[in-house]
């Protein structure tokens, strides 16, 4: 916006900016005292420019420095640049000379107390040469790829907690497999299996796995699981080699199993946690043996053995009956089996692994099919998304004898997928016993 030029005199009051004749004493529209206006000073120096527009030296309050005239070979005058003065922290020391990647003095004998050292390179856009490789026993975060995991078991780089050993476990062992996951509800896996394979007196292979589900409402129900698939398995793989029949096998691992929970109450650093109103360690179990042309299954509590043949139009099977109050309830013919395992009472079990468990009586059964399938032996994390045998047989993959493995991480993505309230395990048998190194593709 452009303004006309004023005059030095004053033209406008200077309490109303009404215009003023250069004669007047007072404001002719406020009545303004314009004598009150102090008059500018005598005393201030002339500035009078040169015939180059300069102001002289002379006349200026602050010395200003001139900048270099351009010589003849007309090169620039150099300039300044803000980091090549040397400056001081916030203390007065002197800033360091270099910013670090690696925290290693240029020198030697150099200290590097004053550089700064970055964090470990994002794993998203770092080169694969920028990770150093750790030193041996150490761990790497799961979620950065870089920093190293604490004892605590959080990344000293990005913070992120880690998954625990047994939130997600997978194991193949020629023809059988088994998966275990810690579900999408549980801050933990109370769930624990165990999968091996010995040789019959006569050499001829025989197939074992274990599958136990913690109690929850029991103390330290991961131990307790743990601790029965172990023993379980040890025994099977000490008795079938002496040629002990594979049902009595079964019965007597069973046995050993709860023993070994038993012992869990007794063991003198959970005196203290083991409180009246708490339950001593508990857990179900459920196992099946594959040796020659039987199929052997036994078990205590709610867990499950299903038979799926691989012919499909043939009628898959569920192998055991449940120790809860839901199958009570249907063999007492009070409820039928929809009724019974809607009510909210379903899952509480009769029978158990366990130092306060009533009088212990393993279920063994022994079966001879006459054709090829696979036996599906899970805890009711996964049952309760495939509960009837037609259900569990539309799951698992078609190919299951050939590929236990995958069809065992089908399974469990079926029932993360259904919701994952529960932990998941399952492992799948083929039947017959497959030719040695015949397994998952």
């Amino acid at each position: 916006m452009s303004q006309m030029p004023r005059p030095t005199a004053m033209s406008t009051c200077p309490s109303c900016e009404e215009p003023v004749e250069s004669g007047d004493r007072f404001c002719g529209a406020c009545g303004y005292d314009l004598s009150a206006v102090p008059a500018p000073p005598d005393d201030l120096p002339a500035v009078t420019p040169a015939a180059d527009g300069a102001v002289p030296a002379e006349n200026s309050a602050v010395d200003w420095p001139s900048a270099p005239e351009l010589d003849s070979s007309d090169t620039p005058a150099p300039v300044h640049l803000p980091t090549d003065l040397q400056g001081t922290d916030s203390g007065g020391s002197e800033l360091p000379s270099a910013v670090r990647f690696d925290g290693v003095p240029e020198q030697a004998g150099e200290s590097a107390a004053g550089d700064y050292t970055l964090p470990a390179p994002d794993p998203r856009t770092a080169p694969p040469e920028s990770f150093a490789t750790p030193p041996a026993g150490t761990k790497l975060c799961v979620a950065c790829r870089a920093g190293q995991v604490d004892r605590d078991g959080y990344c000293e780089n990005c913070g992120h907690a880690q998954p625990r050993e047994r939130d997600h476990m997978e194991q193949e062992l020629g023809a059988v497999a088994a998966v275990s996951d810690r579900g999408l509800r549980h801050h933990r896996n109370e769930d624990a299996f165990a999968i091996a394979s010995a040789a019959l007196p006569d050499g001829t292979p025989s197939v074992v796995s274990i599958v136990c589900d913690g109690v929850s409402s029991a103390t330290r129900p991961d131990e307790a699981s743990l601790a029965a698939s172990r023993a379980a398995s040890e025994a099977l793989l000490e008795s079938l080699p002496r040629g002990t029949h594979p049902q009595q096998a079964m019965h007597d691992a069973i046995v050993v199993a709860a023993e070994a929970v038993n012992a869990l109450a007794q063991e003198p650093g959970s005196a203290h946690e083991h409180a009246p109103h708490q339950n001593a360690p508990a857990c179900t179990l459920v196992g099946a043996i594959v040796a020659k042309d039987l199929l052997i299954v036994g078990w205590v509590g709610d867990s499950r053995a299903y038979w799926v043949p691989d012919d499909r139009t043939a009628p898959a099977a569920r192998l055991t009956e449940d120790d809860s109050w839901a199958a009570q309830m249907v063999a007492a013919g009070l409820m039928n089996e929809a009724e019974a395992y809607a009510d909210e009472r379903a899952h509480a079990i009769t029978g158990w692994l366990g130092a306060d468990a009533y009088e212990l009586e393993p279920h063994t059964a022994s079966f001879k099919p006459d054709r090829p399938g696979v036996v599906v032996v899970c805890t009711d994390g996964l049952w309760n998304y495939a509960e009837a045998a037609e259900e569990m047989a539309r799951v698992i993959p078609a190919d299951a004898a050939h590929r236990p493995l995958h069809s065992a991480q089908v399974l469990v993505g079926h029932a993360l997928d259904g919701g994952g309230h529960d932990n998941v395990t399952v492992a799948v048998l083929p039947f017959p016993v497959p030719p040695a190194g015949a397994g998952s593709a």
